[in-house]
């Protein structure tokens, strides 16, 4: 597989085991060179997800800070990093005026295309939302949906 770019939804998956895990892990292994890329954004978006989920009881409390803590250090060891740019901002709007999407979704795959732009293989967008997968195709990205059939 090409490198692949895991928004917030696709990254969870391989901290927390949950639908559609195994096939974001399969994508992350199989990753040209190991490159996975991610906005600088993520990992901010990661622990509010995870928080709220420990305020709900769905993670318990011993596990968070274990995540947490693997989710920095691959942050910082294993991630390429997409900066918030100039060119991801434009590229947003330009997305939200396209497509039906949440500012943070545009800055997800606005983030990928921009760092597309300076890669010569192809990258492959990884997410488990339906609506910005479907952004991303229309906008000529390959996608995997994890919790598509």
């Amino acid at each position: 597989m090409a490198s692949v770019y895991l928004d917030t939804s696709a990254l969870l998956k391989l901290y927390i085991a949950e639908k559609g895990t195994e096939r974001v892990i399969e994508a992350a292994e199989g990753a040209a060179d190991g490159r996975i890329v991610i906005l600088v954004l993520t990992p901010l978006e990661a622990r509010s997800a995870i928080r709220r989920r420990e305020r709900e009881g769905d993670i318990a409390a011993a596990d968070v800070n274990r995540v947490l803590r693997q989710i920095e250090d691959d942050c910082s060891t294993l991630f390429l990093t997409q900066p918030l740019s100039s060119p991801v901002m434009e590229e947003a709007a330009r997305l939200i005026d396209r497509h039906p999407l949440r500012a943070y979704d545009a800055l997800q795959l606005a983030g990928c295309l921009v760092v597309c732009e300076g890669m010569p293989e192809p990258l492959t967008f990884v997410c488990a939302d339906a609506r910005l997968c479907e952004a991303a195709t229309n906008e000529g990205l390959k996608t995997l949906n994890p919790l598509a059939p």
